[in-house]
């Protein structure tokens, strides 16, 4: 990476963009507790101090690479989801599918949103963008849900609580792009697929196979 070809990205106004990249490759990297906004800054090729016109700390830039991770997360999920197309449960399975996709090509988002230990709720905009990603989840379970009878239709924000939990927990643990991804005798979007096949044949919301 040339530090001039970063120098003049950032007298050119970028210095913003050329720090979240730097943030990215360094958790990529090292990992969150890897991370130094003085090291993003030379990454960035500028001063230590010049992260701090567009950053109030590091956390706050860990933050804005977290944030960048709901978006894509979000567009990913939805993609997939496909308004429900060809038939729900196919497309709230992808949905899944779309999760672990997502943990194993973009570690360093996914670090940042899940492994950084970021207090949501001072970030009001990174709060934001992780409620759009699960609200793609809720819509789905909704979806399924409603073709339910009245009086044994599970409320929607549970399935949609634990197929992210499963998918979350499924992905951290055997998608991991490094020492720590445990081996498993099939695929995770088997296991995934599965998993949430069972559980909404215990709701009756899935017929058997």
């Amino acid at each position: 990476m040339s530090w001039t070809g970063q120098r003049r990205g950032y007298h050119h106004g970028n210095l913003r963009e050329a720090l979240v990249e730097a943030a990215q490759t360094l958790i990529a990297e090292s990992g969150p507790a890897g991370f130094t906004i003085a090291e993003a800054a030379r990454r960035a090729g500028v001063s230590p101090g010049a992260p701090y016109r567009h950053f109030r700390d590091a956390e706050a830039l860990v933050a804005e690479v977290a944030l960048r991770g709901y978006e894509r997360l979000t567009v990913a999920l939805r993609q997939a989801w496909h308004d429900g197309k060809p038939e729900p449960i196919q497309a709230f399975e992808n949905i899944g599918r779309a999760y672990l996709a997502f943990a194993r090509a973009e570690p360093a988002f996914y670090a940042a949103m899940f492994e950084a230990r970021i207090d949501a709720e001072a970030h009001p905009g990174l709060l934001a963008a992780s409620d759009r990603a699960f609200l793609v989840v809720r819509h789905a379970a909704e979806t399924l849900t409603a073709s339910a009878t009245r009086a044994g239709r599970p409320p929607a924000l549970m399935v949609a609580l634990h197929v992210w939990a499963m998918s979350h927990g499924i992905a951290s643990l055997f998608c991991r792009a490094d020492a720590g991804r445990r081996k498993l005798p099939m695929s995770p979007e088997d296991l995934l697929e599965a998993g949430v096949l069972l559980y909404l044949q215990s709701l009756g919301l899935a017929g058997g196979k």
